[in-house]
């Protein structure tokens, strides 16, 4: 059963304890069939019919047979209140004037007792769609957030009697976590660097406290909302399961769905981007000229089986970058002398 770890092959008796945490411990137990219990409610509407058709006829007149034949009726009404059908994946929480009393998750036609109030709900998976959400990011851009959670209901009697509706309680502590979740990372990788915790006593931009004390353990800012989708959906799948945890509620999975900067500075964001690319293929352009440089030298001293001097070596790196790179008008050609 989904909400209590028991033995396939043995049932709990009713009133023994199968889950204690939280304010409410929850039990479960077993019907009976509810068969028999169908079988006697019919026999007892044909005693009554029979007991009302016998009162009416000679030689048999007795005023108790009446009353006798509503009794019957009475008693089938009764007995018929506490059917019950429960499809797999299904629980009841039972309450006895206000009392919890057990939860019956027993798939099929059942029989309880009458005077239980019952609430039926479903263990099945349910898929939770959050956002988007507009959220600042750890470096303050507005950024657009959503994310879809797989949950269920673990413990009826929890979900049921902890928090008035634990549809609407799953929904807040989703929206919760996701804007916790984005106010703690920068969207971009390039600014991580202004997002990382710092441990110095000035007032910067980082997640530090600006005391002199080292930003928590969970000021996970070196991970960005970009890059980081396995890692962050971890981090939100935790934090949902200790939310719903006290609850009853056991959350399966959590998945970033969407992820965009706030349409008020998308532009600006995207060409940002652009720039960095544009910085980025430069530097590593050079890094490649530079590299290929020191090579050419170093073939070039070993050829003429000396080092060259200091000004003949710059002005050889200066004309091979402008050749490499082909920034020709920044910097002219200088006469080796070779």
């Amino acid at each position: 059963m989904p909400s209590a770890p028991q033995s396939p092959n043995t049932a709990r008796p009713e009133g023994e304890p199968s889950i204690r945490s939280g304010h409410i411990t929850e039990y479960t137990f077993r019907a009976i069939s509810a068969w028999p219990v169908l079988a006697t409610c019919l026999a007892l509407v044909l005693a009554g019919a029979w007991l009302f058709y016998l009162a009416g006829h000679p030689p048999i007149l007795s005023p108790a047979l009446p009353v006798v034949g509503i009794a019957c009726f009475l008693l089938t009404f009764f007995l018929l209140k506490g059917l019950i059908i429960l499809q797999p994946n299904e629980a009841a929480v039972c309450l006895l004037f206000g009392k919890y009393k057990g939860t019956l998750t027993q798939a099929g036609f059942c029989w309880l007792n009458p005077f239980y109030t019952r609430q039926k709900l479903s263990l099945r998976l349910k898929t939770q769609e959050t956002g988007p959400l507009k959220v600042n990011d750890a470096v303050g851009n507005p950024v657009e957030i959503g994310a879809v959670i797989i949950w269920r209901v673990a413990q009826a009697a929890r979900a049921t009697l902890e928090v008035d509706n634990y549809g609407l309680y799953v929904s807040a502590q989703s929206e919760t976590a996701l804007r916790l979740l984005a106010s703690r990372h920068p969207y971009d990788p390039t600014e991580q660097q202004d997002a990382q915790p710092t441990t110095g006593t000035g007032t910067g931009t980082g997640t530090g406290t600006g005391t002199g004390i080292p930003a928590p353990a969970d000021a996970l800012s070196s991970i960005t909302l970009r890059d980081g989708s396995d890692i962050l959906a971890s981090i939100l799948l935790q934090e949902l399961q200790l939310r719903m945890a006290p609850v009853g509620i056991d959350v399966v999975e959590a998945r970033i769905s969407h992820l965009a900067y706030a349409p008020e500075i998308a532009g600006a964001m995207l060409r940002k981007q652009a720039a960095s690319a544009v910085i980025a293929a430069r530097r590593v352009i050079t890094q490649g000229a530079v590299s290929i440089i020191d090579d050419a030298l170093a073939d070039l001293e070993a050829r003429m089986g000396h080092q060259l001097e200091p000004q003949q070596r710059a002005a050889m790196i200066s004309n091979l970058l402008v050749v490499l790179i082909g920034d020709r008008e920044a910097t002219p050609t200088v006469n080796t002398g070779l």
